[in-house]
């Protein structure tokens, strides 16, 4: 049987009363942390900001869990950092520590044995620590070089148990952390946008074809003309490819470059001046002027094409998009400069 003194009942004023009281509580702990920071504060931007290697941030159960959010926080936003288990810590991974390096080190209590008994030999590597607990004279605190102490009043766990508003309220400091170095570090929406190649490239993705398209100087002919006039198109184009047209605009056809090679390899020759519809590719892939640029690049990358012609509702050639394109050529960047 449940030792719980509720049995399962709603309290009185229903669930939602239930709700917000847990986050009256979460405000009431960031509140009084927020009352708490003073220079020890200051001193870990300083030890942070100044940091030559990166930050190794570290915790075990809950905490842990926030840590790894905090390392993954600072190093989209300009300061490197890693997710350092003390367990895997004490077995081998504290190869990956640099003495340039400072270590953020989380525990509520700060007498957590697992994280407690590595730092000293994060210390013997000449790192500094910082420590993020509501114990100012833990254990954690006492083997910390710098302390931000976050307590909270209480849990918002009805058996003030459950790590709840003290977990929150080191996430919140861990965001002021980070926050404040992107300002130490000018760390601007290029920069962001640098090590978030795929919330660039989501972004660009967006849009409609027709907004990334070209539509001036196009690589066209009419399916009448001579496979010379045909070939000058592909060469002056830069696509790859020639769209082929009727009297009325809409698309016929294309030529490509694979397209001119099976040309020069023909069984029987060929002659410059004969239409270039004997040598074109019928019913080509093309996109919708309607189409998104994902659409489009799921198209490309289904079939295995770099250009596609963008057709209007009337089937006449509105614009052509090559892959670089959609990716942003120049802009969109997946590995550092």
């Amino acid at each position: 049987m449940s030792d719980c003194p509720h049995n399962g009942t709603p309290p009185v004023g229903g669930w939602l009363e239930l709700a917000r009281e847990v986050l009256d509580i979460e405000v009431e702990g960031l509140l009084a942390v927020r009352g708490q920071l003073n220079g020890g504060f200051t001193e870990a931007l300083d030890l942070l900001s100044a940091c030559k290697g990166r930050v190794v941030v570290t915790g075990i159960g809950k905490s842990g869990l926030v840590a790894r959010k905090i390392a993954a926080t600072l190093s989209s936003t300009g300061t490197p950092a890693f997710f350092l288990h003390p367990v895997e810590g004490a077995h081998g991974d504290l190869g990956m520590i640099r003495k340039e390096d400072v270590v953020l080190a989380l525990s509520n209590s700060g007498e957590t044995d697992e994280l407690n008994n590595l730092l000293p030999a994060l210390r013997a590597l000449g790192v500094s620590v910082v420590g993020i607990t509501s114990g100012a004279d833990s254990t954690l605190a006492r083997l910390s070089d710098v302390v931000i102490e976050a307590k909270v009043p209480r849990e918002a766990c009805p058996m003030n148990l459950a790590p709840t508003a003290s977990t929150t309220a080191a996430l919140a400091v861990g965001d002021a952390l980070a926050v404040c170095l992107m300002r130490i570090k000018d760390f601007g929406t290029k920069d962001f946008k640098r090590v978030h190649p795929a919330g660039a490239l989501g972004a660009r993705l967006s849009q409609p074809v027709t907004a990334l398209m070209h539509t001036q100087k196009l690589p066209v002919t009419t399916q009448t003309a001579p496979v010379s006039q045909a070939l000058a198109a592909l060469n002056a184009g830069g696509f790859g490819l020639v769209a082929v047209t009727d009297d009325a605009g809409r698309l016929t056809g294309v030529l490509t470059d694979g397209d001119v090679r099976r040309m020069l390899f023909h069984e029987n020759g060929y002659n410059p001046t004969w239409p270039v519809s004997a040598f074109m590719t019928l019913e080509p892939r093309s996109a919708s002027t309607t189409a998104t640029a994902a659409q489009v690049l799921d198209l490309m990358e289904a079939r295995q094409i770099t250009v596609l012609p963008v057709l209007a509702e009337d089937g006449s050639l509105a614009g052509i998009v090559h892959l670089h394109d959609l990716l942003g050529k120049g802009h969109v960047r997946f590995a550092p400069e």
